[in-house]
């Protein structure tokens, strides 16, 4: 097992929460005090060993890390050319990374005596886990969801509410993930005296994205030591699908500082790389403030975010987090997207070539990798993040394929 103490310091974000040109914190005058407050509470608990050996603890005996880092022999296999590694998050509790995350805030959010816990979701897998370790932590739970989200991942909304939690439909703009991170951030502004906003991705203002990426770096640390131990040596390449960016940025940091490793981020491709059909922030957008950060964003002309697709609720954001943006401007990390189309034919050769039934965000990723490999060399080890579990999807597949069916 893999031996875990706090998060290797990085010299990004700088103090004022900026990662070169990206980051910072853009927020009305309401919300600085609050994060101030945030930002103080994260550092004095990041401070302390006794911090970081509770929430080993609670991810050994709650989630059930480490998760696996598994050889894919039979897609490998008929794929040809690079072997193939999945890092299975799908098998943490509640099916996804995010989790990782949640049990990090909740207890951050116990230590500042904060009794409500608000929440955004997209895909519904943070909502979960928020929802899950509000319950463990006997607190009350708020989640704001896109009404188009809640339609299409219901199994997630009965999920969340089953755990206790109140789940709010967000009607406004596109009713999707952006629409339910700007509502909680309206409830936030609130209700700060008692209440901890629970940011599910490595995005919005200065502490999230460090926080965040904090949380989620035990999946790099666990992938790299594994990858050791069952090969004697650093991967080639390292695959994840990219909406906010937290399970890329967890994965990606185990290995950002050993510059042979090719970092590739996959973006939502939606049915075409046109205004208002993908969520493919590096393929059309620009830079831009939004959510309270500095980023890069799908923007028209006057700087109003554009409509975002994708078959994967999860990836159907306008932003991407602040230190994707980095990656990608220094060229540390490589972005590019796969379609509705070939996400959906990887989720089905993964699951008859794995048996595994992955989310359609994680998809993504095993696309890329689909169209990758068969060009590499037989002795190029590549790990995917396998981010999450496709249950939840079953009904959008099943739409999915009956729209296609009657050529709609």
């Amino acid at each position: 097992m893999t031996t875990q103490a706090k998060p290797t310091p990085s010299a990004l974000p700088d103090s004022a929460g900026f990662y070169g040109d990206f980051g910072g914190r853009f927020v009305p005058d309401t919300l600085v005090a609050p994060l101030e407050e945030l930002e103080k509470a994260y550092a004095a608990a990041a401070a302390e060993a006794s911090f970081w050996d509770e929430f080993h603890r609670l991810l050994a005996d709650f989630v059930g890390r480490e998760t696996p880092l598994q050889h894919a022999a039979r897609l490998s296999a008929h794929l040809g050319g690079a072997k193939i590694y999945l890092k299975r998050e799908d098998l943490a509790h509640t099916g996804a990374h995010k989790i990782n995350n949640a049990i990090g805030q909740i207890l951050l959010a116990r230590r500042m005596g904060k009794k409500r816990i608000i929440a955004e979701t997209g895909a519904g897998q943070h909502g979960v886990a928020t929802a899950t370790a509000a319950a463990a932590f006997g607190l009350e739970c708020i989640v704001y969801m896109g009404a188009d989200d809640m339609a299409r991942q219901e199994p997630n909304v009965y999920r969340m509410r089953l755990l206790g939690a109140e789940v709010r439909p967000v009607t406004s703009g596109s009713r999707t993930l952006k629409d339910a991170v700007s509502e909680a951030m309206r409830d936030w502004v609130s209700h700060v005296h008692d209440t901890y906003y629970l940011l599910g991705s490595a995005l919005g203002p200065h502490p999230y994205p460090r926080m965040v990426r904090d949380f989620q770096s035990v999946i790099g640390t666990e992938a790299r030591a594994q990858m050791m131990a069952a090969e004697g040596r650093l991967p080639d390449s390292v695959v994840a699908c990219v909406g906010g960016g937290s399970n890329a940025i967890g994965i990606f940091s185990g290995f950002i500082d050993d510059k042979s490793v090719k970092l590739t981020g996959v973006e939502a491709g939606g049915t075409a790389i046109a205004k208002g059909q993908h969520a493919a922030r590096f393929s059309g957008g620009s830079t831009g403030i939004f959510q309270g950060m500095k980023t890069i964003i799908l923007q028209d002309g006057d700087g109003q975010a554009e409509p975002t697709h994708s078959v994967s609720a999860g990836l159907d954001y306008t932003g991407v987090g602040p230190e994707h943006a980095q990656l990608q401007h220094t060229g540390r990390a490589d972005y590019t997207y796969a379609g509705d189309d070939d996400a959906v034919a990887a989720l089905h050769l993964l699951a008859r070539t794995e048996g595994i039934i992955c989310a359609l965000e994680s998809a993504h990723a095993v696309a890329y990798a689909v169209k990758a490999a068969p060009q590499l060399p037989k002795d190029h080890i590549m790990i995917i993040n396998l981010s999450g579990r496709g249950d939840k999807d079953i009904g959008i597949l099943r739409a999915y394929e009956e729209n296609k069916k009657h050529g709609r």
